[in-house]
């Protein structure tokens, strides 16, 4: 089953099961079913509790924390993730806000799920990863879709909690297929579930021990498939071997398991595709680097796009955004 398919029947299951759930978005209505088809046909089997709204991202998470405060579960889709900015006090402000300012008397359990990153040549203001802008604000959770993380269990955990959620699915996950969990294999790569139980745990994909590893690699989302093709095939090609720890939840993230394999491996590579500095991957570097300092063999790589406007040429975007080649790099230089 491709991503979207599998995020579409997640969010038909959730309506199914609980009828406090209600999705609001741009055009998600049919016959449009949203801009990438993630709602086709549930406007039409749940013409009640999945509404097309007005063009305004402002209205549309106030609306849906009105509903939350209210005692519904409302799951906002965002159009394109960009697009978030327009949203950002009705989150930083009042969603993650109100539980903490009434002292548990309310919970506002809001869902914004929103398509994000490039590589499909949309231009600068419908290419970005603006999820740094939003990790490390309190009682807010950022989950990260993955081909990895079943999104039936997923959506299970997020709507048993009441913290508010931004989900981030990357535009290049929808047509490829997810992993198959049953069988606990993925290519020529061990996939196991580490760190913290639950729903949403974090994922090492390995060749070979940890210890044989020549470094540690964190991604996630679409840049957790791309780095594991690297490694797969520096495994085949050198046999240099890498741990590759994907987490759904990145924040706050479960450091257990990232440092457990980083004191194993003895250096770490941060894999994002938002651009360099002020970023996920800096404030991994810091967390790690302070937790095992005199266990590092090799300063911590930070590989991400460059610090610069996303263009709409195909060839001039592929210069600005993070590349194989540039994860190869990284991993070979760590290797020396």
């Amino acid at each position: 089953m491709i991503f979207a398919r599998a995020l579409r029947h997640s969010l038909r299951y959730a309506l199914e099961t609980n009828d406090r759930v209600i999705l609001l978005g741009e055009d998600i209505a049919d016959p449009y079913g949203g801009a990438f088809k993630i709602t086709q046909g549930l406007s039409t089997d749940f013409p009640e509790r999945v509404r097309t709204t007005p063009i305004s991202e402002a209205a549309i998470t106030g609306i849906a924390s009105g509903l939350a405060l209210a005692g519904y579960r409302p799951i906002v889709e965002i159009m394109f993730g960009d697009f978030l900015g327009l949203c950002f006090d009705q989150i930083i402000n009042h969603i993650s806000k109100y539980e903490a300012m009434y002292n548990g008397g309310v919970t506002c359990p809001v869902i914004i799920r929103s398509p994000s990153g490039g590589g499909r040549g949309y231009g600068p203001t419908h290419s970005q990863s603006l999820e740094k802008h939003f990790i490390g604000i309190p009682h807010l959770r950022t989950v990260a879709a993955s081909l990895y993380h079943d999104t039936r269990q997923v959506f299970d955990a997020l709507l048993k909690q009441t913290s508010p959620v931004l989900y981030v699915e990357h535009k290049l996950l929808y047509p490829l297929h997810v992993f198959d969990r049953d069988d606990k294999r993925l290519g020529i790569a061990t996939v196991n579930y580490v760190g913290s139980p639950g729903e949403m745990p974090t994922l090492s994909i390995d060749l070979v021990p940890r210890e044989q590893s020549v470094a540690t690699v964190v991604a996630y989302g679409y840049q957790a498939e791309v780095a594991r093709r690297v490694i797969e095939r520096l495994a085949l090609e050198s046999e240099l071997f890498a741990e590759l720890l994907v987490p759904a939840q990145i924040a706050p993230l479960d450091w257990k398991p990232i440092e457990e394999s980083v004191a194993a491996t003895g250096a770490l590579v941060v894999v994002e595709e938002g651009t360099a500095r002020w970023s996920w991957g800096s404030e991994i570097a810091a967390e790690i680097g302070s937790r095992l300092f005199g266990s590092l063999r090799h300063p911590i790589t930070l590989v991400s796009s460059r610090a610069d406007v996303i263009p709409s040429s195909r060839e001039l975007e592929a210069e600005v955004l993070i590349s194989e080649d540039r994860i190869e790099q990284a991993l070979r230089a760590v290797a020396r």
